[in-house]
């Protein structure tokens, strides 16, 4: 069973039992994303995403799967319960379309955990909760944790996926924003007795920005 500390990825439920004396300074955590696109023909229907966790954050999990295989019953089970923290936060996702929020489906259709060296990887569908036409569109999604204690980002436009068949229609822009030195300071200065001010919307102040342009 997993047990979660008010650290990092506490908001995530990733985290197992971290030592009482690491200092966790905001961004204790970093998810390293990689999402693309979903879609029936020319509407959209959702947005594969892959979080790949940094190595402290992964260990406990890798410890807890120990040296099962890859389909079983203990990476499942992992799976389910990382799933579940995600679910309950609404995928960490905001997807918004003419200024209105878009909503999603409660449940994904796919979801995985998995190793990849020292890393532990959460694959899944954000499944959108009614499609969206794409032909002339354009949409903007945040991934973010609001407490800003784990920090989840794209690396580069890279990690923005237009599958081939939508290539000469479709493209994705990132925005990464750049918060003043004294927010950067502020962010930097808060430990694991701390909490940001909920007003502050902290997580907001250094989310990037997707947008999907669609001719």
């Amino acid at each position: 069973m997993l047990h979660y500390n008010r650290c990092g990825i506490a908001a995530l439920g990733l985290i197992i039992a971290f030592s009482s004396s690491i200092v966790c300074a905001h961004p204790h955590s970093f998810i390293d994303m990689q999402t693309s696109l979903v879609h029936q023909g020319d509407e959209l229907t959702g947005l594969k995403m892959r979080w790949v966790m940094d190595e402290i954050t992964s260990a406990d999990l890798l410890y807890d799967a120990g040296t099962a295989k890859a389909d079983s019953v203990v990476w499942k089970k992992l799976a389910a319960e990382v799933m579940a923290n995600v679910l309950g936060q609404h995928y960490f996702t905001e997807f918004w379309h003419q200024k209105q929020p878009v909503k999603f489906e409660n449940l994904p259709p796919e979801y995985h955990l998995s190793r990849q060296g020292h890393q532990a990887v959460l694959e899944f569908i954000l499944p959108l909760a009614h499609p969206q036409a794409l032909k002339g569109q354009r949409y903007t999604f945040s991934t973010f944790d609001p407490t800003y204690f784990v920090d989840m980002y794209y690396d580069s436009e890279k990690a923005l996926i237009v599958p081939a068949e939508l290539a000469a229609q479709c493209h994705f822009e990132l925005y990464t924003p750049k918060p003043d030195a004294s927010m950067q300071a502020y962010a930097l200065s808060l430990d694991k007795a701390d909490a940001p001010a909920e007003e502050m919307d902290l997580g907001r102040q250094f989310a990037q920005t997707v947008t999907l342009i669609c001719q």
